[in-house]
């Protein structure tokens, strides 16, 4: 007869505890033990518990390969989840198993888990219950986890409380979210209520910033006239993938040497032969329908910018066409002109910018992309498999906030359809073309940056992070799977892989070959770099899209969500007045003020890059990639902040002791 010593790990989260029976049974190569009890004197499955239990067996069970787990309602002790962390088991003869489990289980059935050891299909098809427990996994998995199939894929649910145990929000997060929103929607709001519907003075909108002002939104409102930092927001703003090296004029922007440069001392084509012209195209927003708010008319464009890089490195707006199609009521902007009308024109600018990054840049490339990477996963990678313990820690709380962005703001009554000149029917259509536009490269940074030609444009901060954020994650993906994968032969017969890449290329790209996403992996490298593009999407681009929103337009002026009024047709016509009354109306800029203070603010349970609470590895070799994946990050985080200690704005999105691991807000 031989004891088998079971620890249970409780999570430290909030609501993980139960009174329920707790059961386990132990399987292994020679045999598995009885369906036993894990009874004690005290409550043992509270939060944080470490619970001590003796399994007994009538002979030795061989290695262990798998424990069941269930939890038994009893009728007189309410029914209530429990989250079990992991198990840890040391046999008679003194080996040492440890299970990872971090599920919620809410149910009375018998829950299987996995030895904690990494296992790949093909490695584990001639073990013990191996290939079975993977493929019953991965069917209630399916059962769980299904795609809704409009437009690109999300996970199918009908409320906030359909969605599992294991991807809700905690109810640290829950709370935090609440109370954030309502207390800065109710301070702004108060604020409101004193002023008119329309701002009268510029000193009106300065009385709504200080209710919630941080450092770079105080910088923001002292620098946003200036064309310095109007240039400065396309390389490290809210959204620096748009703007491109100018290699040609496009056809549609007829400009001319006399009115770029007036005073002589510059041409265009020298100019664009040095590599000193960029554009930022707009095209995507052109001939949008846009929206009707309280019965007033909006006004989006689709403007072309022209840009040039001085001597001194400052890329300065020199044109500014504000529709796409040349005409005589469609005047181009020039820094010579008024100074009225060339603030109005790089308004209008401005407003074009939060409509198009917040639908493309923020939603779809990193919220629904990271969706489309954590169902595929939850379907396809049982928890044994290496990938699924790569990647899980960068799905956390995703499915769920994406639920409430699809409920609360893209939503026919959600803030989008309210408070944006985009909502209704032009977010739809924004949606469609970015994601016809989206491309494999251009998810990848290193390749974006390439082919937009702005390898060496100066103070280019989210590039220089951004590139020193992949090749460290490259690396510990790198390392870590070629661990488990020894040749291209093991990728290609790895089902379970292959699955997982085939359903994202199908339900997140639709099958759209031109998009460059792969359908399969060939290779170890081919495998090794969407990897890295999943990570590296799901935390740093997230992080430098979504971090900045409130810092950037929490100054309405810098980030109008509409304009009221249609662009002047002609010039030497707009006044300070008239800039105020094409602002959005107050309400309008309340509400935005306080939708991007909320999605701008980290909870206090926020899980950082290179953290992983969750030990899902349990060898010592990724263990061992892990520490030094976290001393990269680190020594990369030291050398940001010593670069912003020398800027007069810093830039801070892509430190990795700020950047979260996942899309979580």
């Amino acid at each position: 007869m031989g004891d088998y010593e079971v620890i249970i790990f409780t999570g430290n989260v909030s609501n993980a505890s139960t009174f329920n029976k707790i059961y386990i049974k132990l399987v292994g190569t020679d045999g598995e033990s009885e369906r036993t009890q894990l009874w004690s004197c005290v409550p043992s499955f509270y939060r944080g518990a470490v619970s001590h239990f003796i399994v007994s067996c009538r002979k030795s069970l061989g290695h262990l390969a798998l424990i069941e787990l269930e939890k038994e309602n009893q009728t007189l002790v309410p029914n209530k989840a429990w989250y079990p962390a992991k198990v840890d088991v040391t046999s008679p003869e003194g080996g040492k198993y440890s299970f990872p489990v971090y599920r919620w289980i809410t149910d009375s059935k018998p829950h299987y888990f996995r030895e904690g050891a990494a296992l790949t299909v093909i490695e584990d098809k001639h073990r013990l219950l191996g290939q079975y427990s993977r493929e019953k996994e991965l069917l209630e998995r399916r059962k769980v986890y299904s795609w809704d199939k409009q437009g690109i894929s999300h996970l199918k649910a009908d409320s906030v409380l359909s969605l599992p145990y294991d991807i809700r929000f905690s109810l640290t997060k829950t709370v935090e979210m609440v109370y954030i929103g309502a207390t800065g929607l109710g301070r702004l709001g108060l604020m409101g209520m004193l002023q008119s519907n329309k701002f009268h003075c510029i000193e009106d909108i300065k009385q709504l910033l200080n209710v919630h002002k941080t450092q770079v939104s105080e910088y923001v409102s002292n620098h946003w006239k200036e064309d310095a930092f109007f240039g400065y927001q396309f390389l490290n703003g809210t959204n620096p993938i748009l703007i491109q090296r100018c290699t040609q004029l496009p056809n549609n922007l007829p400009v001319t040497d006399k009115t770029v440069f007036p005073d002589g001392q510059h041409n265009l084509a020298e100019e664009i032969e040095k590599g000193n012209i960029f554009l930022c195209d707009y095209k995507l927003l052109d001939e949008v329908e846009s929206n009707t708010i309280n019965g007033n008319k909006q006004f989006l464009m689709a403007p072309l910018v022209l840009l040039w890089k001085n001597n001194a490195g400052q890329l300065m707006p020199v044109a500014i066409q504000l529709k796409q199609k040349p005409a005589e009521d469609n005047p181009i902007f020039y820094p010579s002109d008024s100074g009225y009308d060339w603030l109005l024109a790089k308004t209008f600018v401005r407003s074009a910018n939060f409509n198009l990054y917040e639908l493309n840049a923020h939603l779809l490339r990193t919220h629904l992309l990271a969706e489309v990477f954590a169902v595929s996963l939850l379907r396809n990678l049982p928890m044994v498999h290496p990938l699924y313990k790569l990647l899980i820690p960068h799905t956390r709380y995703t499915l769920n906030i994406n639920f409430l962005a699809r409920m609360l703001l893209i939503s026919k009554g959600g803030t989008f359809a309210k408070f944006t000149s985009s909502g209704g029917e032009g977010t739809l259509t924004i949606l469609r073309r970015s994601l016809t536009s989206l491309t494999y490269s251009s998810l990848c940074i290193p390749d974006d940056i390439a082919e937009r030609g702005l390898k060496d444009v100066p103070n280019f901060y989210y590039r220089d992070d951004g590139l020193q954020l992949w090749e460290i994650i490259n690396r510990f993906v790198k390392s870590t799977l070629a661990f488990y994968y020894k040749t291209d032969a093991e990728v290609q017969e790895d089902t379970e892989l292959q699955n997982w890449i085939k359903e994202i290329f199908q339900y997140g790209f639709l099958s759209q070959e031109t998009t460059g996403i792969p359908r399969e992996f060939s290779t170890m490298d081919e495998m090794v770099k969407f990897v890295t593009m999943v990570i590296f999407t799901c935390s740093a681009q997230h992080s430098a899209i979504n971090s900045g929103q409130y810092d950037f337009g929490g100054w309405m002026p810098n980030s109008p969500t509409t304009m009221e009024l249609p662009p002047p047709k002609e010039k030497g016509t707009t006044t300070e007045k008239t800039i105020l009354d094409t602002f959005p109306s107050v309400n309008t800029t309340v509400h935005a003020m306080a939708t991007v203070w909320l999605l701008s603010k980290q909870s206090s349970d926020s899980i950082f890059l290179g953290n992983y609470p969750e030990k899902h590895f349990t060898e010592r070799f990724p263990l061992l990639k892990i520490k030094e994946f976290q001393e990269e990050l680190k020594k990369l985080s030291a050398d940001i902040k010593a670069r912003n200690s020398r800027l007069d704005l810093p830039y801070t999105y892509m430190d990795p002791e700020v950047v979260e691991n996942s899309v979580s807000i």
